[in-house]
This record gives structure tokens, sequence and C-alpha cells, in this order.
């Protein structure tokens, strides 16, 4: 970069780019204007600029001494309308989701990576069919077999009577009954097939940019791309092999290399992973028809082995080997390929997408049809068969995730962080919470069913007509409050510490503020919100030592369940009295906590999308999980950042091009993190015109200790060689942003700027007579620091490149350079 950069007034037109974060934001709010125009993008996600901004371009000179503000608005790509919510129910998948980005860097482990990818994608496998396994008990076995099977439990319900067994209709039969309740859990699964198909759609169906011609063009020439990167040799998965940083040896705007080479946001593709969203999909779908196909023909299967009937014999056994070569082929699917991100992959193999599932349905349909042959003398009782299958589940579950812990730190040893979380078993932690999470969601759904349909006692307890879920569900739903307990004491151990922290923090406040007359309440406040603040950087020791517990918790669970055969409250029937109580209060408390749990989960979600305070609260984890794409698991929530990337990108791209000027891209919370990545997106001609500016920033303290491949020291210095100039504000009493421990390079200056005081003052003074607030994670441009960095970062841009003129934003061709995505 040269010394001597032009002044503001001299630099030409400049466009501010402003990305909210968290919990959204009205353009109105954004550009301290009520009078705002969307300029492009539609009521998803669009641009928008004052009124009084619109020609802008037709007049630079009005915009001499500060830049044109524009906001990019994304909140309806993550909240809309209360029906929302019900993405909440699909949170184990977008939890493991995750895990699939958690995995620590490597540049020489091609097939360590590779088996990464693979286990990650089976666990999320496994949870598939723990959600369908769990529809399967709660509509066949517990409502169709046991409910309808006895005479008590259907006589109270007179929605049950056609299927009773004592009126000898057509339905009495098991199979009949079983089979038509396998609608149920067959309309989940073609619930869950339509919406990720539907948001596939319109996700993974914008296009990212990929490259463009960044010599000025004639004023109303359409974007040019420019010509593809040349591929490396080798597969074309990110699983093989991880890219090295980009090799810069001084500040100097060196143009990047090849795809290849390039960090791993800023590869082509991606941010464009649908050939591997429809494979899963595929996949997945299959899955959950053949989990349905299976319960239906192995509960018909048993009673014709019983009863001697060839016939049906031989065609059950026809059924069941067709189930295992079909999910052999599915297992193929998951386990044969990853993402692809070198290129853009735009081929989609469309032959597998419709036969795997359209298969496993003919499959099930033929399952159905074998049920419902007439048996006469069957007669349902006890549960169904298959009581074993929740405790396989299990046990693979926690078999896969101990051998992903195993290659995260085979992984994680050669470069050892001491910043990333739990020394590189973030991925595997986190996989745990989502098959705890998945147990959780299951085990509710059938706890609070089984309690509704049985009375007032306790399910597998002998007090009601049924005899209850499987009994390995009572004994997961019995650990929750042993599980409790045991956090107790590390979130006793927490608030102390935060109490002690704050006292400490008192007499630092004061000297840094260097008050003559210190108001202890006011310094209360103050150390308290940095103390508070700090904690978030405990988030690993918790989620390891929640992951830790649950994979012991379960695994006693399972022994339990296999040893006894009952339930935790008979199983210790002869045991000490106390023994025995806390038993059966275990297994109280658990069954109604499990079920309302779920419940109060569901509740809290809806209100989520309906009360801007409640989803700030849980907005950052939300985002967090749905910024990445669905590479582990189809039927996660959708990815926005593949639509908000390329709009940014796009907008960047089409600015620098038809105006020749400078830009600054100023990023929020979750919005810095969305503006990293689409600057990594940018061809180099385009990142030297282009400033970062981030404020409140989780790049280090969340994403780049979670997520080090793409966000790790590595990456995050890339990006500060490649980009024009970065600078990153955060105040100590933010609980999310943070700095990004970036250090200067070169003539480059270290990125983070001094920690911003908050409040700004400590008490009343002449230019503050009212008391400032803490401000924490919000309002940063409120901060003098801010527009003094904007203003700094303007001046080190280089100026405006000639231009015959600057066309109107009307103009910019609507699909290729406006901040619409294409595709």
């Amino acid at each position: 970069m040269s010394p001597a950069t032009p002044a503001p007034a001299s630099g030409g037109a400049a466009l501010e780019l402003l990305v909210h974060g968290v919990g959204g934001a009205t353009p109105q709010a954004m550009l301290d204007d009520p009078r705002t125009v969307r300029i492009t993008g539609d009521t998803t996600a669009a641009m928008h600029r004052r009124a009084d901004d619109l020609d802008a371009e037709e007049h630079p000179e009005r915009y001499a001494e500060r830049p044109v503000p524009e906001a990019y608005c994304w909140s309806n790509l993550t909240s809309g309308n209360g029906t929302r919510a019900l993405w909440l129910l699909l949170l184990p998948f977008m939890v493991v989701n995750l895990a699939h980005w958690m995995r620590p860097p490597t540049q020489d482990r091609p097939r360590l990576v590779r088996l990464y990818g693979v286990l990650v994608r089976l666990v999320a496998l496994t949870l598939t069919v723990l959600l369908t396994a769990a529809a399967c008990e709660v509509a066949l076995d517990l409502t169709a077999w046991q409910c309808a099977g006895t005479v008590a439990c259907a006589e109270d319900r007179s929605w049950l009577g056609f299927l009773s067994a004592e009126r000898g209709g057509w339905w009495s039969q098991p199979g009949r009954r079983l089979a038509l309740a396998a609608v149920v859990p067959a309309a989940l699964v073609g619930l869950l097939w339509y919406l990720s198909n539907r948001t596939w759609s319109a996700y993974e169906a914008q296009r990212p940019p990929m490259g463009y011609d960044d010599t000025p063009a004639a004023p109303d020439a359409p974007l040019a791309p420019a010509p593809a990167a040349p591929e490396a040799c080798g597969p074309a998965s990110d699983e093989a092999d991880d890219a090295p940083d980009v090799p810069h040896a001084s500040g100097a705007h060196e143009p990047l290399p090849p795809a290849a080479l390039r960090p791993a946001l800023g590869r082509p593709g991606f941010w464009y992973g649908r050939r591997l969203v429809a494979r899963l999909r595929a996949a997945h779908t299959a899955a959950g028809f053949l989990t349905v196909a299976a319960a239906l023909t192995g509960a018909a299967a048993r009673h014709d082995r019983s009863a001697a009937d060839s016939l049906r014999e031989v065609c059950g056994w026809a059924l069941q080997s067709s189930f295992v070569v079909l999910a052999a082929v599915v297992l193929w699917v998951v386990c044969r390929r990853g993402r692809s991100e070198r290129r853009l992959d735009l081929r989609l193999e469309r032959t597998l997408v419709s036969w795997l599932p359209g298969a496993s349905l003919v499959l099930l349909v033929l399952a159905v049809l074998h049920a419902g042959w007439s048996r006469p003398g069957w007669r349902s009782s006890g549960t169904l068969p298959g009581d074993a299958t929740f405790g396989v589940l299990t046990l693979a579950q926690g078999g896969l995730v101990v051998a992903l812990g195993v290659v995260a730190l085979l992984l994680h040893r050669p470069h050892r962080d001491p910043r990333t979380a739990l020394y590189g078993l973030g991925g595997p932690a986190v996989a745990m919470l989502a098959c705890a999470l998945g147990g959780v969601m299951s085990g509710g759904v059938a706890q609070r069913v089984a309690d509704w349909l049985d009375g007032p006692g306790t399910p597998g307890m002998g007090h009601g007509p049924l005899v209850g879920p499987p009994v390995l569900l009572s004994w997961q739903a019995s650990v929750i409050p042993v599980l409790l307990l045991m956090l107790l004491a590390p979130g006793v151990f927490l608030v102390v510490r935060t109490a002690r922290a704050a006292r400490r923090l008192g007499p630092v406040v004061e000297a840094q503020y260097g008050t003559e007359d210190p108001d202890p309440v006011r310094t209360a406040r103050i150390a308290g919100a940095r103390a508070r603040a700090s904690l978030t950087d405990s988030a690993p020791v918790l989620v390891g030592i929640v992951s830790g517990a649950t994979l012991l918790l379960g695994a006693g669970a399972v022994a339990g369940a296999w040893a006894s055969g009952n339930v935790p409250g008979r199983a210790f029937e002869g045991a000490h009295p106390a023994v025995a109580a806390a038993a059966d209060t275990a297994q109280s408390l658990g069954s109604w906590m499990i079920g309302f749990g779920f419940i109060l989960f569901v509740t809290c979600g809806r209100r989520a999308y309906k009360d801007a305070s409640a989803r700030r609260t849980i907005g950052i984890l939300w985002d967090v999980g749905t910024f990445w794409p669905r590479a582990a698991h189809p039927f996660a929530p959708p990815c926005y950042a593949e639509r908000a990337v390329p709009d940014l990108t796009w907008r960047m791209s089409a600015w620098t091009r038809h105006t020749g000027g400078r830009l600054v891209i100023s990023g929020h919370s979750q919005g810095s993190v969305l503006a990293a990545a689409a600057v990594w997106q940018l061809p180099p001609a385009t990142r030297s015109r282009v400033a970062l500016l981030t404020y409140g920033s989780p790049l280090e303290r969340l994403y780049g200790r979670w997520f080090p491949t793409y966000f790790g020291p590595g990456p995050l210095r890339a990006l500060h060689r490649t980009v024009h100039c970065w600078r990153n504000l955060y105040r100590d009493t933010d609980p999310i942003g943070g700095p990004v421990r970036v250090p200067a390079e070169g003539v480059k200056p270290a990125v983070d700027r001094d920690v911003l005081p908050d409040p700004v003052v400590y008490g009343r003074t002449d230019a503050h007579p009212l008391p400032e607030p803490v401000l924490g994670h919000s309002d940063y441009q409120a901060d003098p620091a801010f527009a003094v960095e904007r203003a700094g970062l303007l001046d080190r841009l280089l100026p405006a490149m000639p231009r015959q003129r600057a066309p109107h934003i009307d103009d910019v061709p609507r699909q290729g350079s406006s901040g619409r995505s294409s595709g």
C-alpha cells in the first residue's frame, strides 16, 4: 500500500455499505432517516438508501466530505412470521451441521479430513432415523398397537373406536392398524423432504459471482465474468485437502493465487452446495421411509414366522432383504462424497435424487400392503418388536462421536492453537449435543403421548392400560435430573467467579476513567457488565462438561435399560428404600421435564420470532447455526449466507466497477462475519478499493475459536493481507464482540483499535450532562471513535479510477450487478 493516499475530498465518491447484526434492524434505523427507499433486492433481503441519496452517482460533488450510506437488510432471511418457529424442531439437524464446520485446520492429512466429514454425515443420518423412529413409536406402537389393542384405552378415546380390537371391524387386525398409522411418520418424512426441497430451490439456487473483469467498462455494459481460475489437481471435495494461507510477504496488493489456493471462504463454490444437499436429501428421505417400512415389516414378519405361514414369510424376507440393499445404498451415498468448493459445481445427479427416494417409497407401499394382509389370529400385546432400535441408535451415535473425537485430536495435534475451543474437540462435543437434543425431543414426544394415553400413571410403571414407550426412553428421561444436578456445581462456580471478578474490576474501572469522585453504584454497574461479558469465554468449558456428562449418562442409560429390562422405578424396587425412592423420583421428574421442556422449547421459539427482545436473546446462536451451508444434514434450516454473501459481493463489485469509487463495508456483529465472507469472495482488483470496518464482531471470539479452519489465525491474517485496509472496534462490556487479534504486518497496522470505553464517560460532564448508558453490544456508531475510524479507512483507500460518467443506480443491470443474487 502506498503511504501517500488522497484525502477524502479528493478521493472521489465513496460508499459505506452497512450490514446489521443479529436481531435485525430497519433501514430507517440503520440510515438514521425515516425516508428510505429500496434501491435493489426484494422483500427478503435488499439494499436501501436515504431518499436524498438516490442520485448520489449523478452528483459526486455532494459527497466530497462524507460517504454515501447504503444499508443491506437481511433479517427476513432468518426471521419472519410465527410459522418459522417450526424450524426449531430441526434444531438437532442444525447443530450436527455445525459440527462439520468445526473441524481443526490441517494441510497435509486429506484422508483424516475426509474421514471427519464422513463421520459427521453418519451422525446426521442417525438423527434422521431417530426422529422417524420416534414418530413410529408414537403412531405405531403407543397408539395403533398398544392403545387401540387395549379395551380400557380405546374405550376412553372415541377417535380410536374404529381401530379397536374389540369391535371386530376391518381395521381391528393389528397389521391394518399399523398400516394406517404408518401414514403419520411417512407424512413427517414427506414434510421434511418438501421443506428441504423448497428451501433448496430458494437458497442453494443462488449462484455466487464467478469473478469479474475489474477494468472500467462502458457506462451501460453489464458485468463481465472473468476467466475461470485454474483448477488444482486432485479431488474437488474440500474434504480432500485444505488450502494454505495466501502467501503474501508484505502489505503490497498482490493478485490472489488460483482459487484452489485461496482461503476456504474465498473458494468459488463455497456458497453453492446445491449438488451435495440434493444428494443428502435423497439419502435421508430414503432412510426415513425405510425406517417406517422396517417397523411395519418387522411386526408382521415376527407373527408370520410364529404362525408358520410360508407365503407371507417369504414375502416378509424379500421385503427385509430389499430394505437391507437400499439401506446399503443410502450409506454409500452419504459416505461417498462431500462438498465441492474448488469450483462452482453446477451438476445435479437427477437420477439418484429421484430414484433413491422413489424406490424407498415403493418399498414402503409394499410394506403397507404386506402388513394389511389378513391375519385373523393376530393379536397385539406388549410392545412392538424393535424395542432395541433406540438402544442401537444410541450406541451408534456414541461410537461415532468417540471416533470423531479421535480424528479431531489427530487433526489438531500438528497445529495446536491455545485459542481453539476444546483443543479441537469442539466438533465432536457439538455433535454429542445434537444427539442429546434429538434424544430429548424424540423422547419428550413419546413420554408426553404415553402420559396422555396412560392416564395419571407414570409410563412403564404398570398403573395404566399401556405398557409404555421403550424402556430406554424412560432411562434417558431419568438421567435429565441427574444431568441438571451435575451442572449445578459449574453454574454456581461461574456465578461466584463473575461476582468476584466484578469486585476486582471496580478499582480498575475507576483508574481507567480517572475519576476523582467515584460513585460505587456506577462503578459496580460498569464492572458487572464487563464481568458478565467475559462469561462468553467460558462457553467451551460448559459445552465440554455438558457433552462429556451426556455421553457418560447416555451410556449408563443404555446399560441400565439392557441389564434390567425395566424402567428405573421398577428396576430398583428391591433396593434400599432411599435408592428406590430416588429412582422413582428421577423417572417421574424426568418424564415430566422431558415433555414439558419440549413444549416450552417450541413455545419460546415461536415467541422469539414475534418478539424482537426474545429474538436477540437467542439470535446469536440461531444465526451462527444457519450461517453455514448444509454440509451434513439436508433437513437443517437453510443457510442465509448463501443468499447474503453473493448479494454483498455483487453489490461491491457493481459499485467499484461502475463508479470507480471507494467503498467501506461496515459490519456489526453477525454482519461483520457476512462482510468478511463477502470480501473474501471479491476479485483482487475490487478488493484493492474496499475497506473493511467491523465492530462488535465475533470473528475471532466465537468463529475463530469454534471454526478454526475458516476463521482461525491463519485465515484472518490472510484476509488482513489481501484486503486494502481493515479496522475492528470492540468493548470490554460486549458479550459477543471482541478483538480479532491480527497483529501489524509490514506497513499495515494492527486490525484492532484500542478497546473503546463503555460508557463513553464515567459521570456527568458539560458535553454529557446526563448519565451515559452502558451500551455493551449495541450502538457502536454512537461512539465518536466510529466516525474517526471510518474516515481513516477512507483516507487510506486509493482514489477513484477514471470513468466516462457515473451511471445512475437504475443504469446498473439488475441481474448482473445489483445487490440481487443471480441464479
